[in-house]
């Protein structure tokens, strides 16, 4: 059998093109290729931002009617008209009684005043029962105690507890014929043990309370 034989120029030029074949080939995953002197680099997406917050709008402004002397309902119904959301109520004897039934109270004094208004502040109402007169100033709710035991001559049982530290141990007598003492928004207190002044030191306190309307023994 002949044997053929390829010439040395052949096999060099075979060999050149398999080798620039090899660099032409970019395999997965490699860097960037180099082009004439630079490098090509990857471009960036360019940096996003996002949109700039929207400015807070002001409050609405609104006219709060004058609502004194209407009935507690109806005082909500027309600063709810006006466009007044937020409204509480208190008792205006300082007695805590809630205002379960709205119908059945009337309105003392308002928080705002009549006038123009910021739509979204709070409107408290300071209100009594039907039958009953409107004091000469509303003292508004009991604030809480610090430190010393507050006077609560003529504020009811449970303004007292309002008060005073959740855990306090009451001891509460009927100071004329010895009832029990039930509803506490009913009561009024005569005398207090501790005194006002005295240290809140976690002693029992003693209260001797009537019913309201009624004088103190």
């Amino acid at each position: 059998m002949r044997t053929q034989h390829i010439a040395p120029a052949v096999l060099a030029a075979t060999a050149l093109l398999a080798l620039t074949g090899c660099q032409d080939a970019k395999p997965a995953g490699a860097g960037p290729v180099a082009t004439g002197s630079g490098t090509a680099r990857p471009v960036s997406p360019p940096a996003t931002t996002g949109a700039p917050a929207a400015a807070q709008a002001p409050a609405k402004a609104g006219t709060l009617p004058d609502l004194v002397g209407k009935g507690l309902q109806a005082a909500q119904d027309a600063a709810q008209a006006a466009g007044f959301s937020r409204l509480t109520s208190h008792d205006s004897l300082g007695r805590e009684r809630a205002q379960v039934f709205d119908r059945n109270w009337k309105v003392c004094s308002q928080t705002p005043a009549p006038g123009p208004a910021a739509a979204d502040v709070g409107v408290d109402f300071g209100a009594v029962r039907l039958e009953e007169s409107c004091p000469a100033s509303d003292p508004g709710p009991q604030p809480e105690a610090r430190g010393t035991m507050p006077e609560f001559g003529g504020k009811s049982v449970k303004a007292v507890r309002a008060a005073l530290p959740s855990n306090t141990s009451f001891t509460i007598k009927d100071g004329r014929e010895g009832r029990m003492v039930l509803q506490e928004s009913n009561w009024q207190v005569c005398a207090q043990v501790p005194k006002a002044g005295a240290p809140l030191d976690g002693r029992p306190v003693e209260l001797i309370v009537v019913k309201f309307g009624e004088t103190c023994p």
